[in-house]
């Protein structure tokens, strides 16, 4: 996505708290439009996904207009490249979290045996950055299909990874979220998709330390009933994200009730940061009024 001028100024209004209504909408939506911070949310607490907001800005000043919009914490990406340090201080800076980045991506795959001695240096060098960073969290990515092996058998080696690396995770205090994705959209070719899998695999890693990363924007591409699942799953829901569906837009521009979902949530005990993995369809200050938005109830 590309920051237009116009969204620009916008972010940059707010960020000096200039009040600001967006046309079109809503009654609800204008009424949030008049709120100076709108990441300052009366229930959950929402962090923006620095990879998908402000992209045409330099990467320190999307975390910067982040906070400028009052959110309390941010979420990235491969912690390769970036510059930790710089990270931290501004974090610290602004007062704000990172709430998770990703420890482990897509390749190579986690699920195949010749990767799983570099999966486990990589998690020890992982907890080493989440402790830099002040941050408790970091995904892993299970793997796209292999060549040659079954999909129990690429499960399988997930659970068995994961095993391994629990006593590292365990004595680092840092949480490994496993991210199940979708396939019909985003990631055909992979091989977790939906909750079944992934709560049987944390289950039997059993480790405080091991948990989903329950993107509710996947969950819901892949198996819906949101709310329901969300309370089958409540022991070993590790973090959660969003976007709504169709497009992967910020809330209240798609098919999903967010304010329902997040009040379940809320109401199951979920206190923890709800990563905006999510593009912003018109603008970050008009998707930031739409995240505030989904949290009323």
């Amino acid at each position: 996505m590309t920051l237009h001028r116009r969204q620009f100024v916008a972010a940059t209004a707010a960020a000096c708290g200039t009040s600001m209504v967006v046309s079109g909408g809503s009654s609800a939506s204008q009424e949030v439009a008049k709120i100076e911070k709108p990441g300052q949310t009366p229930h959950t607490k929402f962090a923006v996904n620095v990879e998908m907001w402000f992209t045409g800005l330099p990467f320190l000043d999307r975390i910067r207009q982040s906070a400028a919009l009052g959110f309390p914490a941010v979420e990235f990406w491969p912690y390769a490249n970036k510059d930790l340090d710089a990270i931290h201080d501004l974090c610290m800076e602004l007062g704000i979290e990172v709430s998770q980045f990703t420890a482990w991506g897509f390749t190579p795959g986690m699920n195949h045996p010749k990767n799983e001695k570099a999966f486990l240096s990589t998690i020890e060098e992982a907890c080493e950055v989440a402790h830099r960073l002040k941050c408790r969290k970091m995904t892993v990515v299970a793997g796209n299909n292999q060549e040659g092996m079954s999909q129990e058998q690429m499960l399988g080696q997930v659970t068995k990874a994961l095993k391994l690396a629990a006593p590292t995770l365990e004595s680092a205090k840092v949480m490994a979220i496993l991210e199940p994705m979708n396939g019909r959209v985003d990631h055909p070719g992979h091989c977790l998709y939906g909750s079944p899998d992934a709560l049987k695999i944390c289950r039997e890693v059993d480790s405080p330390f091991v948990k989903i990363n329950w993107d509710l924007y996947h969950m819901q591409i892949t198996e819906g009933d949101l709310c329901g699942r969300m309370r089958d799953g409540l022991d070993q829901i590790g973090y959660l994200q969003l976007a709504d569906h169709p497009g992967r837009f910020e809330p209240g521009t798609g098919e999903v009730h967010y304010n329902r979902v997040l009040k379940e949530a809320y109401d199951l005990g979920y206190r923890d940061y709800v990563g905006l993995e999510c593009r912003p369809k018109e603008g970050e200050l008009q998707a930031a009024q739409r995240v505030n938005s989904a949290d009323q109830w």
